[in-house]
């Protein structure tokens, strides 16, 4: 008796430890990555593009479900981002905005430089600039966890003080510690709050490679995440640069990517087979009634892992886009595991479904009276429009974008291609 009861909270504890990462794997998880490198008015910076670049990579490696990646942005296009940024992580469990690039505090304020930039008045801040505040308020409807994370405390871009109106306003280098952050949000500086950060020897930054190595660990608290980060920063840096966290988070664990279910239900069959040598006879006979109720085999425990299987689908989903075929979209749609891709696969089923009328077909409907000129001129315009855009649509397909899409939809010459087109942005869930 005293094996079975062995095996019953073996069993219920690896099904309880499954469906609590089950459940934190269902959360809808979203990132930011702004770097900006290029400044028109200030120092330009050597890493940040590398630095955003490899967080953006990292965040889909782990199955986030929209990573929007931004490089060099002006004020316009900044706060833009952000705005879009907003709707995008209403109501997510977890929203990650990571920022490398110039940031200063102006009079206790912090803020964000885009790349246009000239700060030559305390007047200008507000219009040329990004308030860290803005960013903070952008994410109030997420859920769990709102995370940001600023690699910009470095030196002072713009030396001197801002002139208004015979009112002169200090700008330190570094950024402002945070006083009031509301809850279930952490604010992480490369730097603590007075101090710079360093862009390196390499090709990223002390900060990003120390988030690079630890902020993705599965299973990994982010408090715990962090403090390594921190740990390893200090270390790199030889104590120059010490990363600071403000904020407050509840009692709960909170990793950013979910422990690997299968693995953890994998150690529940091993008391039984470890025990079986020392059992006599009649234990062991006990033993083999017990096993029918093992976990399922190592296949069905994948399958069923939300998170193994959505990044297992977004992968082939990315390879469909490269290469979109109707009967392998259509195998994928019956196949598919992961629900929250369902729309996605359908709207890339849709966008390639309907093939653009042969750009010959407006021949059929001129009269065979026409002048020959007047026949052939029509038809050679809309064969070259349809075929660039064709092709072009082709590539987008390999590797789509918002942006992309959207400069595309206005330079569309074709507008057999239209439905398509539109069909592609709503097929990425954006």
């Amino acid at each position: 008796m005293k094996l079975r009861d062995l095996l019953v909270c073996g069993f219920s504890l690896a099904a309880g430890v499954l469906f609590a990462t089950a459940t934190i794997a269902a959360d809808r998880r979203v990132a930011l990555v702004m770097g900006n490198s290029a400044y028109k008015n200030a120092s330009s910076l050597p890493n940040t593009i590398n630095d955003s670049t490899a967080i953006a990579a990292l965040f889909k490696s782990v199955g986030f479900q929209v990573v929007i990646s931004r490089t060099d942005l002006g004020v316009v296009d900044f706060k833009r981002a952000v705005r879009e940024f907003l709707l995008t992580a209403e109501n997510a469990d977890i929203a990650v905005v990571y920022y490398a690039g110039h940031g200063v505090e102006i009079d206790g304020t912090n803020y964000l430089v885009p790349v246009d930039a000239k700060l030559g008045r305390d007047y200008d801040v507000d219009d040329e600039a990004v308030a860290l505040d803005r960013i903070i308020w952008a994410l109030q409807s997420v859920k769990r966890l709102r995370l940001i994370l600023l690699d910009a405390c470095r030196d002072n871009p713009f030396p001197g003080r801002l002139r208004s109106a015979g009112i002169r306003s200090t700008m330190k280098g570094g950024l402002a510690k945070i006083e009031d952050v509301s809850a279930d949000t952490l604010v992480a500086y490369a730097a603590k709050a007075g101090s710079v950060s360093y862009d390196g020897d390499g090709v990223n930054s002390p900060y990003a490679l120390a988030l690079i190595r630890h902020l993705a660990e599965p299973g990994l608290d982010i408090r715990i995440a962090l403090g390594r980060v921190r740990d390893e920063v200090v270390s790199m840096t030889g104590g120059r640069q010490e990363p600071f966290i403000y904020g407050s988070l509840g009692g709960a664990t909170i990793p950013l990517v979910p422990a690997t279910a299968a693995k953890k239900v994998e150690p529940a069959a091993a008391p039984p087979s470890s025990a079986v040598g020392n059992l006599e006879p009649p234990a062991v006979q006990a033993l083999a009634k017990v096993e029918p109720a093992k976990p399922p085999p190592p296949t069905p425990q994948v399958a069923t892992d939300p998170a193994l299987a959505c990044n297992r689908d977004e992968q082939r989903l990315a390879r469909l886009r490269a290469d979109p075929s109707r009967d392998e979209i259509a195998s994928f749609e019956r196949e598919l595991s992961c629900v929250r891709l369902k729309a996605q696969v359908q709207r890339l089923f849709e966008s390639i479904a309907t093939e653009p009328r042969s750009p010959a077909a407006p021949v059929d409907s001129v009269p065979k009276a026409a002048p020959t000129q007047q026949a052939q001129a029509q038809p050679i315009t809309a064969e070259d429009a349809c075929a660039r855009d064709a092709e072009r649509l082709a590539r987008l397909r390999a590797d789509p974008s918002i942006d992309a899409i959207t400069k595309f939809e206005r330079e569309l010459g074709c507008e057999h291609i239209r439905p398509q087109l539109r069909r592609l942005r709503e097929s990425l869930g954006l």
